[in-house]
């Protein structure tokens, strides 16, 4: 590895669509900078199989992205891993229902800490070494900030502040920086506390004007785009196989 080898940091790489994003940036030659939260093995296993790739290239943090002092570690450990950062990647995401009678502080803390308040203070202490390699940023949205979801207020909001936040930052760090966002419709049913019966995901997939349900490589495929196309700069674009002209 040399110091001109690009670094892309990904929060929630360690599994899902987190980890397919991670997986084809490494065939395509970056150093991988994946934080992860509580996905232990998961990371451990990844970063294991990249590295036997191509050995060093793979680096894991863990951190709460809720706790902002772990957000600043993060940031300045990822810097530190390879000497430089050209790609953060906010992918981290907390998605469960919150009813609007029952609602609490802690599941608005814990899904506008994930959704938007990570992904504005890593971009604040990450701009400077962004701005050094001419770098950009790729904040994964959801069609739902603009369309809301029923009984799951606070991440509809929270994502809405995320689009916010790729708008108003790619004003704000052009012309060094570039920032864009990916809002995903159906790529992977979500899981525990928020998992669908096979009635409601048949629901959502006869909604779909493609009649099914996306793949993980689906918006792996559109951040290389995003990386690739750099006269794009303030865009979320829908990969959602047409659901939300719905």
């Amino acid at each position: 590895m040399t110091v001109k080898t690009p670094v892309a940091l990904i929060t929630g790489g360690a599994r899902r669509i987190g980890a397919c994003i991670a997986t084809q940036l490494h065939s395509k030659g970056y150093n991988l900078v994946i934080h992860f939260r509580s996905s232990n093995t998961d990371a451990l296993d990844l970063a294991n199989k990249l590295n036997c790739v191509r050995d060093n290239s793979v680096t894991l943090i863990s951190a709460d992205l809720v706790e902002s002092k772990e957000v600043a570690n993060l940031a300045q450990e990822a810097v530190s891993a390879f000497g430089r950062l050209d790609v953060l990647i906010n992918n981290a995401s907390s998605f469960y229902p919150t009813p609007v009678n029952t609602a609490t502080d802690d599941q608005w803390d814990d899904l506008f800490g994930s959704n938007a308040k990570a992904p504005f203070f890593l971009s604040q202490a990450l701009s400077s070494a962004l701005t050094e390699s001419g770098g950009c940023i790729i904040n994964i949205a959801d069609i739902h900030a603009q369309k809301p979801l029923k009984a799951h207020t606070l991440y509809c909001m929270a994502k809405a502040a995320n689009v916010m936040l790729t708008l108003s930052l790619a004003k704000e760090l052009a012309p060094h920086v570039r920032v864009n966002g990916i809002a995903p419709g159906a790529i992977m049913w979500p899981e525990q506390a928020a998992e669908l019966s096979p009635e409601s995901q048949q629901a959502i997939i006869e909604k779909i004007p493609l009649e099914r349900a996306g793949k993980p490589e689906n918006i792996a495929n559109t951040v290389c785009y995003l990386l690739d196309n750099d006269y794009l700069n303030g865009q979320i674009i829908a990969v959602d196989g047409g659901r939300s002209l719905n």
